[in-house]
């Protein structure tokens, strides 16, 4: 058994909890103890490492492709291994990897070569963003590997991961949905509803079958209409469904991210949506074998037709939303750690007793009326700092 030792900061972040100054005891990669202040009389004589500046519980991204010029969607387990590291030097602790719309035996043989990875706690598990997804609604997604779900073609991916996968996104329309979803759920499996072309009343249905998550909300799916609210409308009032929004400055416009921030208060997860190309310049690239150019940071398909994903982190976006208006360090932390945990049932996380010891220590500024910008200045993976 390793030592406990503290770490004391001057300000810690849980997300229900604003502590300063703070400690936090840790042993064996997980937080024994922690609370405002100086530690109590049993842990003050403990050796203590102070940190200068806000520590706040890691990162929590339940949606990412890649990075660093790699796609779990192709990689062996060295290069899936290098993108969680990518992902973890800069803050998310916790990455759910995410496979685009392949074809059956090349998305079990990617679940084969990731479960390893989750087994060992590299990664928090397998989403299988496809193949049954909307026609209509694919974004970058190879039409040609879309189709309708079967038991027993979902059986067979779920049965190879051992538990690893931990959320499918489903577009809820399609024949067979609801078998399988509802075979899902009960299963120990998140479904996400997205990509789909379906309306409200699909929508509110499917959320009845189970369903708990929306994939990158106002993306890959009707618009929000007075008269036909579909999927966006549902999920926005439906306090049983947590929502993925992609905020790297091309998915969804200021307004649309304040409308679902302030319809679905603790319910929104930020998702990085994360391609190969992210940590890398612009150029081609591949998302689940559709060619992709990345200019300016923005990921397109190659014939221009769809964003393809995005070339930033977690910690982008948690920079990103504290310039939202009234936006707290301890909203920040829900929207990036709290919610996404939530959704796949991680089990205990953030800071508190029993949980891995995975934190983010930031820089923050404060700016004129505009909000905060924070920098992630260190990482603590598993009770280790990382770099």
């Amino acid at each position: 058994m390793n030592a406990t030792r503290i770490v004391r900061a001057d300000r810690i972040v849980t997300g229900q909890s604003a502590w300063t100054p703070g400690w936090i005891a840790i042993s064996d990669g997980r937080i024994l103890d922690c609370g405002e202040g100086e530690p109590p009389g049993e842990r003050s004589d403990l050796d203590a490492e102070h940190v200068t500046g806000t520590v706040i519980p890691g990162f929590v991204d339940i949606h990412a492709h890649g990075a660093g010029g790699f796609d779990f969607g192709s990689a062996d387990e060295d290069s899936a291994r290098r993108i969680a590291g990518f992902h973890a030097t800069r803050g998310t602790t916790s990455l759910v990897a995410s496979l685009a719309s392949a074809p059956l035996d090349s998305l079990e043989q990617s679940i084969r070569t990731l479960r390893p990875l989750v087994e060992n706690g590299t990664l928090a598990g397998i989403h299988l963003e496809g193949p049954y997804l909307s026609p209509q609604r694919r974004g970058a997604h190879d039409q040609a590997m879309l189709r309708s779900p079967s038991m027993g073609e979902i059986a067979r991916l779920v049965g190879a991961g051992a538990g690893a996968v931990r959320m499918v996104t489903i577009a809820p329309e399609l024949a067979g949905a609801e078998a399988t979803v509802r075979w899902l759920v009960s299963n120990g499996v998140t479904v996400a509803l997205g990509h789909t072309d379906c309306d409200a009343e699909t929508a509110r249905e499917a959320f009845g079958w189970g369903a708990s998550v929306v994939t990158h909300l106002f993306n890959g799916m009707r618009p929000l209409h007075h008269r036909a609210p579909g999927l966006v409308g549902v999920a926005l009032v439906d306090d049983r469904v947590t929502i993925e929004l992609i905020l790297d400055g091309h998915h969804v416009g200021a307004e649309a991210a304040e409308v679902a921030r302030r319809s679905a208060p603790n319910r929104l997860a930020l998702v990085s949506d994360a391609m190969s190309a992210t940590g890398c310049g612009d150029g081609d690239f591949e998302i689940g074998g559709s060619a992709v150019r990345v200019t300016g940071g923005v990921a397109m398909l190659a014939d221009g037709t769809s964003l393809a994903g995005s070339t930033t982190t977690l910690a982008d976006g948690f920079d990103r939303v504290l310039s939202f208006p009234g936006m707290t360090v301890s909203e920040a932390v829900r929207l990036t750690s709290t919610a996404a945990s939530r959704a796949i049932a991680l089990g205990q996380s953030g800071i508190q007793p029993g949980a891995s010891a995975n934190l983010v220590v930031l820089d923050v500024a404060s700016e004129d009326e505009s909000g905060l910008s924070a920098r992630v200045s260190r990482v603590m993976r598993g009770g280790s700092w990382l770099g």
